[in-house]
């Protein structure tokens, strides 16, 4: 797993085709091995407070092809860098969004990113969707248990119909929704109830990186 510091690993966008405004052409790197198969977008305000996201972290470490984006470390002034995030996208085959449920919905930083990153003239334009094919997975950690996400008790939705901005954003963007994965009662796990989450989560990234024909997931020979 690589820890994203620098967005260099990319060839900068004006190489591939893409200029700001307009539909890229051509926006991926050649050198496909450099690329990410796998980029979690990890958006967490307060992570050394989260021992759930923590461990879903630490659960999928050394799975080849595997990106870690921590943009709260990355911009702390949300000021995103938004060709930069721009790259690291049209280089992923599947995109996390991994995060808590702050107020039925993901920490602010993610609608920022939304907002400047997936624009018009790159997401989507006219036909064009230079993200189509990739595929959008949510890993959600929720404080409150399941059933406070059934409709007649202390909610009215579920926590699946919460979650439709994020999964119409991928239909917009020409990208597949994939079933999102959600930790209820994060804040009242012990450490033996969070394992069960942890290996369903790296299972779900494994099987994934063995459909792309990424042989084995830890990059054994």
């Amino acid at each position: 797993m690589t820890i994203v510091a620098e967005a260099g690993i990319l060839a900068p966008l004006e190489e591939t085709g893409y200029t700001p405004g307009r539909p890229p052409k051509f926006a991926a790197m050649s050198h496909a091995a450099e690329t990410p198969l796998i980029l979690i977008q990890f958006v967490h305000p307060f992570p050394h407070r989260s021992k759930v996201n923590r461990a879903l972290l630490e659960a999928v470490k050394g799975l080849a092809g595997v990106e870690v984006n921590d943009l709260y470390e990355r911009y702390p002034d949300f000021y995103i860098d938004t060709l930069a995030e721009q790259r690291l996208l049209l280089a992923a085959d599947l995109v996390v969004f991994q995060y808590p449920f702050y107020w039925y919905s993901a920490p602010a930083m993610l609608k920022q990113w939304l907002d400047v990153v997936l624009e018009y003239g790159f997401a989507y334009d006219r036909g064009r969707k230079p993200l189509q094919g990739k595929r959008l997975f949510s890993v959600v950690t929720a404080g409150q248990p399941e059933e406070a996400y059934r409709p007649g008790l202390k909610g009215r939705f579920t926590i699946e119909e919460l979650l439709r901005p994020h999964q119409q954003t991928a239909y917009q963007c020409g990208m597949q929704w994939e079933p999102p994965l959600v930790v209820h009662g994060a804040r009242r796990l012990e450490p033996e109830q969070i394992h069960p989450y942890a290996e369903a989560y790296r299972k779900r990234l494994e099987d994934y990186i063995a459909q792309l024909g990424g042989g084995r997931p830890d990059g054994a020979a």
